[in-house]
């Protein structure tokens, strides 16, 4: 249509009559006099809008989730973040009960050998020092650590310092090839020296050859000159296996170590000995057998089918009635019963010595 005069007008037309319409259908309400082309108009573009609606939606919908991905990732990755602090704060957890426990445990071995100790943390093991079984801790000569000192846990003898530097220091575990300590033996305190063998027992060398021995003895560290490197009374292991004396001037058992050298976190460095030697007083006690309970079976006697049958027959020989009816009948010396009454007129009816009347 060409912008004339006349198309003006008419749309100003159009425009007028629309809003009376409006105005008319506002005011009719529900009864409004266009209600009826309202419905009839909707009635026919009612599908087209539907399709209309169908085939958008998606782009807008796609639009929407375009726009509002990164909210979504943000939340996402603040759960997963969230996620991932728990996770690390229970094994945190877990990971600090197991130190505390340990902690506890080689603070009772220490009360109880009166040893003074500095408790450290492993922080390497032994690969810059070779084949050699070693672990480093982070204690050195800033916290008072100096060579040849005795180091254990709650579980017994893990070895001895060997180099030290100002914050760590290097420590010979005592399963190591080259390390050797003198032992005592549990009770009868047999003496030898004990030589590690990697992840083996340890061969210990007994100075008696004829010392008895036998599996599930236990032994602690004898000690050192000057408590260096080893301090006594520590625990070492229990005796695995004993080989025949032979007549030789030593005897060699195997050991089982208490510590588990593969397993080590908390250690602590004995920088005061003990006054007195305690002996095998850090040893924890043994277990006790559990007892096995003895069940006793006593028999019965058998019971005879015939006894009792009779009602009347009791096994009480005085239950008879008539039995001692006559207060005067009494037996006499060789155990004969009195004879009836006199029949001559002796009215106690004794009988004599010799059973007579």
């Amino acid at each position: 249509m060409r912008d004339t005069r006349e198309s003006r007008l008419l749309l100003v037309l159009l425009i007028a009559v629309a809003f009376a319409l409006i105005t008319v259908d506002i005011r009719g309400g529900e009864n409004s006099p266009v209600a009826g082309v309202r419905q009839a108009a909707a009635t026919v573009f009612g599908p087209v809008e539907n399709g209309v609606a169908g085939a958008v939606d998606p782009i807008g919908n796609a639009i929407g989730a375009v726009r509002d991905s990164d909210k979504r990732h943000n939340k996402i990755s603040a759960l997963q973040a969230e996620n991932e602090m728990l996770r690390q704060k229970l094994g945190s957890d877990a990971r600090n009960k197991s130190r505390l426990n340990q902690l506890d445990s080689m603070l009772k071995t220490a009360g109880e050998g009166q040893y003074g100790i500095k408790a450290a943390q492993v922080v390497a093991i032994g690969a810059a020092q070779g084949f050699s079984w070693t672990i480093t801790i982070d204690a050195g000569s800033n916290d008072g650590i100096k060579r040849d000192m005795t180091v254990l846990n709650g579980e017994g003898l893990v070895g001895r310092v060997t180099t030290v530097g100002p914050s760590t220091s290097t420590v010979l575990l005592a399963n190591d090839p080259d390390f050797t300590v003198g032992t005592r033996m549990e009770n009868s305190d047999e003496l030898g020296f004990a030589t590690g063998h990697g992840d083996r027992p340890l061969s210990v060398q007994l100075l008696n050859g004829k010392a008895k021995v036998n599996p599930g003895d236990r032994l602690v560290t004898f000690g050192s000159q000057a408590d260096k490197p080893f301090v006594p009374g520590v625990p070492v292991g229990e005796v695995v296996k004993v080989d025949p004396s032979g007549g030789a001037l030593t005897r060699t058992i195997y050991v089982r170590p208490f510590v588990g050298f593969t397993k080590l976190d908390i250690v602590g460095i004995v920088i005061q000995a003990p006054r007195t030697d305690p002996r095998d007083q850090v040893l924890p006690a043994k277990p006790q057998p559990t007892p096995t309970p003895t069940v006793t079976v006593t028999a019965s006697p058998p019971v005879s089918p015939n006894a009792s049958a009779n009602p009347n027959q009791n096994a009480n020989a005085n239950a008879n009635p008539n039995a001692n009816a006559n207060p005067n009948q009494n037996a006499n010396a060789n155990g004969n019963a009195n004879p009836p009454p006199n029949p001559n007129g002796d009215p106690n009816g004794n009988a004599n010595a010799n059973g007579e009347q």
